[in-house]
């Protein structure tokens, strides 16, 4: 088979079947965890996909090009705000200090409690152990896959919630900002861990230059701020590009993902020239039409083997330590004073969704040998159950909408007949 043909295949499996599913379920299923499901569901069947030359070739890149994609905007989504609506129930607005301590809460408890557990009860598990790093860098790699929040998923989901709910929801974005850098800095931290000393071995003046350039970029940001807040169009669709590829480039150079590049390339862009990018259609687009090659392609690299009803119930755990700390870390230390407690578990509900964020990160970790075959498949279907949970577990938990009084004339309306 051509590689075109393989091509038209893998789209047809991995972005057609799943849209087509997720138009027929309405939406229900966040469309990010079906091709990934579908990859997971032809792993285990051991479906001969490969003789049909899948995954492709062309396929890797466009999912792999569209991946970073995501990452570089889930970085410009750091200056972008899906807008507030205040006709919606009253949330209490924390200070800074108040949301940076919610937000170390809500990812360093699920961080600290999941890794703890994960080394004392799954490690010694067959097949979980790390091929590379120590035990406990095998332990907080899963802790920070434990711990981690869906910016963009939960941007998509905030903008579907009911008016009067949404003002909850941006409350939970704020945090899910802070935890989605902590997640790219916890990352290359512990690839960095992992390596030990070898880590700065063998280093030659490309990893200056690297270093140098991600600089030299953070301060071009500063300076453009301050100096060229409305330049033309043109040269911000130009710069694009150029952050994108320098910071990739960087990451990957210094030994780190380049995913980890791409996102703190596009977290480190002038801000007014962020709000001029239609970075919502193109991350949408990417995200619907492209990357989902990417996931379900990651979904068929499991090994179907190290799926067993051992790793089920080992996922359903993690599924079950996830939910309970994220939803438990936000209602001890609520991210603003006054917080009802059904608005505080609302939250909760709202930042345990793992999305494509963990899926990206169990995928470098698993990619880099921080985490094993069997963890890998685990934290795979972690991030299917826990997406797919987190719109019912809102409306669960959350305040109910009260409905918008009627005006004095539908009053009078009413009466009258």
């Amino acid at each position: 088979m051509s590689n075109i043909s393989a091509l038209i295949l893998d789209a047809g499996i991995f972005v057609l079947a799943p849209w087509l599913l997720w138009r027929l379920t309405q939406r229900t299923v966040p469309i990010a965890v079906l091709p990934i499901l579908l990859g997971i569901c032809l792993a285990v069947l051991h479906a001969p996909v490969g003789r049909l030359g899948i995954p492709s070739v062309y396929g890797n890149d466009i999912g792999w090009v569209a991946v970073l994609v995501l990452a570089f905007t889930a970085g410009l989504e750091m200056w972008q705000h899906p807008g507030e609506d205040h006709a919606g129930i009253a949330v209490p607005q924390p200070s800074i200090g108040r949301l940076l301590g919610g937000a170390a809460v809500a990812l360093g408890g699920p961080f600290l409690v999941g890794a703890v557990l994960v080394h004392q009860f799954f490690l010694p598990l067959h097949g979980w152990q790390a091929p590379r790093g120590n035990g406990w860098v095998g332990a907080m790699s899963i802790g920070l896959c434990i711990a981690v929040s869906a910016l963009p998923v939960l941007i998509g989901i905030v903008r579907e919630l009911h008016p009067a709910q949404r003002p909850l929801g941006q409350l939970a974005l704020k945090l899910a900002v802070v935890d989605d850098a902590a997640l790219w800095i916890g990352l290359a931290a512990l690839q960095f861990a992992a390596r030990g000393a070898a880590a700065l071995h063998g280093w030659t003046g490309l990893e200056f230059v690297a270093i140098a350039l991600l600089a030299g970029l953070a301060l071009a940001g500063r300076w453009a701020t301050r100096n060229l807040a409305h330049p033309p169009l043109w040269l911000i669709w130009l710069a694009v590009p150029l952050y994108l590829a320098a910071g990739s480039w960087a990451s990957m150079q210094l030994g780190l993902h380049e995913l980890i590049g791409a996102y703190f390339a596009g977290a480190i862009m002038p801000p007014s020239w962020v709000r001029r990018l239609p970075v919502e259609r193109v991350g949408t687009f990417s995200l619907i039409w492209l990357a989902p090659m990417f996931f379900g392609h990651s979904g068929l690299h499991i090994d179907g083997d190290a799926l067993t009803w051992p790793s089920v119930v080992a996922s359903l755990s993690l599924v079950a330590i996830s939910i309970v700390t994220k939803i438990g870390a936000v209602y001890l230390f609520p991210p603003a004073a006054g917080l009802s407690r059904r608005q505080a578990l609302g939250i909760g509900a709202l930042l345990q969704c793992k999305g494509l964020m963990e899926i990206v990160a169990a995928t470098i970790l698993h990619g880099q040998g921080m985490i094993s075959e069997f963890a890998f498949a685990s934290l795979m279907v972690l991030a299917v159950i826990s997406t797919t949970l987190t719109g019912p577990m809102f409306r669960l938990l959350s305040p109910r909408p009260r409905p918008a009084p009627a005006s004095s004339a539908s009053r009078a309306m009413a009466t009258a007949r």
